[in-house]
């Protein structure tokens, strides 16, 4: 019966996961939708309080509090709506603002599940396994967006499978030791000028300007499509210490890696000229592709927690992580075929100069947390949190993620049958942001950061972005 829900529980949570990429704009690409039962108290000292086996994920060394074989497992819904307000761009050419709209709600519902199970193999030693989705990004914007050689759709998936193990002394000191096995999927794609190209061939602007529009009229603007795939894996080490029968704490650290997302380009619509060459259509359309990489940073991170239980029916939560966002610098594309790939070849691209190129030079954050529980019977209990997220976003702010920093408000409720041990946990949350965030986009050199490329022109993007957002969850868990 017990390997049965198990295996039906971890099924569901894997299919989900691959099938359901994540949304968020604050705190990095980090989901914070993690556990209803910590999401009622906005993750508030987390580290500090095994309630129950998504304990592996926020501290695996909270496994030696629990008794026996734990089993956690839910989902989370989040919503974001994402809207620019305004939205104006301009060409290679700067003379015209490119036709179009402002993209519509760029971010769909997403659904994270979610499953632990965590077993007592002896008095001193616990072990678990998580299978969470901890990064995640979605953006899509409407064909017609005005910014749309800047940005279409951006996509990143991840799935982690954490196994732990946590070691106690006996005296209310314990360790924990983790890793996040990740798989991870990214979606790239935009549109592009192909202005710049045409002046670099040797057409004056407004020849350029009007083949352009005749091409993009007839075949439409050419399109770039991004996908690759990699396994990364970081490893996490947990602390909880037992001060007194009613106050502990926890301090967790995990380590950074990089993904080397490798998959494809495919370059649809690419205009290249005409064989034999033809005055009324020196250019007609073309699909190349090429072997790609994109490297993508995951940041070192270190949370503190406490918990305190203030009388026999509340208690006090707080906590902080600091993440080192500034791994991530840039947003590049290589080929891994040299500059005889398709594309490389048809562009122009020299050396090792990446495909494309986006700076970002995000920054390191913090996000404080600090939320109770309220024990209202011994079958219910109530919980509320809230947390400050800052944004990692920078000067860089671009369509592909507008940002900034982030209030969370939560609300939550626990039952527990008295017979069974069977707990029911629900949250709902929403996130205000602190401002709206403005874009000024332009392409900066990949070789000197601030610097504007000059094979990108004139071309600009500006945008003035509304976000708004709620989240909910709903968890069981069960010891055995």
């Amino acid at each position: 019966m017990r390997t049965t829900i198990l295996s039906r529980a971890v099924r569901l949570a894997t299919l989900a996961a691959v099938a359901a990429p994540a949304t968020v704009f604050a705190g990095g690409f980090s989901l914070n939708e993690q556990s209803a039962s910590a999401m009622g108290t906005a993750n508030a000292g987390a580290a500090a309080n095994p309630e129950n086996a998504t304990t592996v994920m926020f501290n695996p060394a909270g496994m030696s509090q629990l008794k026996g074989t734990n089993l956690s497992f839910g989902a989370a819904v989040l919503d974001i709506d994402a809207e620019a307000k305004s939205a104006s761009a301009k060409d290679f050419l700067g003379k015209d603002v490119v036709d179009g709209t402002t993209g519509g709600d760029i971010a769909d519902p997403a659904v994270m599940p979610n499953i632990y199970v965590t077993h007592e193999i002896n008095d001193s030693i616990d072990v678990g396994l998580g299978i969470h989705a901890p990064y995640g990004l979605a953006a899509d914007y409407d064909n017609d967006f005005a910014g749309r050689f800047f940005a279409d759709k951006t996509e990143l998936t991840v799935l982690s499978f954490s196994p732990s193990i946590a070691v106690n002394n006996g005296k209310g000191l314990s360790m924990g030791l983790g890793a996040n096995i990740m798989y991870a999927e990214g979606r790239l794609s935009k549109y592009q000028d192909i202005r710049g190209g045409l002046v670099g061939k040797g057409f004056d602007e407004d020849t350029a300007k009007n083949i352009a529009a005749k091409y993009e009229a007839e075949h439409g603007a050419p399109y770039a499509d991004i996908e690759g795939d990699d396994i990364a894996v970081t490893f996490r080490v947990g602390f909880l210490y037992e001060l007194s029968e009613r106050t502990q704490f926890g301090l967790t650290a995990q380590t950074g890696t990089e993904f080397d997302l490798e998959g494809d380009i495919e370059f649809s619509n690419f205009p290249v000229e005409n064989t034999p060459p033809s005055p009324i259509e020196p250019v007609v359309p073309k699909t190349l592709t090429e072997d790609v990489r994109v490297p993508l940073a995951i940041p070192e991170n270190i949370t503190v927690g406490a918990r305190h239980q203030l009388t026999d029916t509340v208690t006090l939560l707080a906590g902080a992580t600091y993440s080192r966002w500034s791994r991530f610098q840039e947003l590049d594309v290589y080929s891994t075929e040299g500059p005889k790939g398709a594309v490389s070849d048809a562009t122009g691209r020299k050396g090792d100069k990446p495909i494309t190129h986006i700076t970002e030079k995000w920054k390191n954050t913090w996000q404080f947390n600090v939320g109770s529980i309220w024990q209202v019977t011994p079958e219910w209990a109530l919980k509320a949190g809230y947390a400050w997220d800052e944004s990692p976003v920078d000067n860089y702010i671009t369509a592909r993620i507008p940002s900034s920093d982030r209030h969370w408000l939560t609300l939550g409720g626990q039952w527990k049958s008295l017979d069974t041990g069977w707990t029911v946990d629900a949250a709902v949350g929403t996130l205000l942001f602190t401002d709206d965030p403005s874009i000024n986009e332009f392409t900066y050199l990949h070789e000197e950061p601030g610097q504007k490329d000059p094979t990108a022109g004139k071309s600009n993007y500006k945008g003035k972005y509304d976000l708004e957002a709620w989240s909910a969850s709903v968890q069981i868990s069960k010891a055995f």
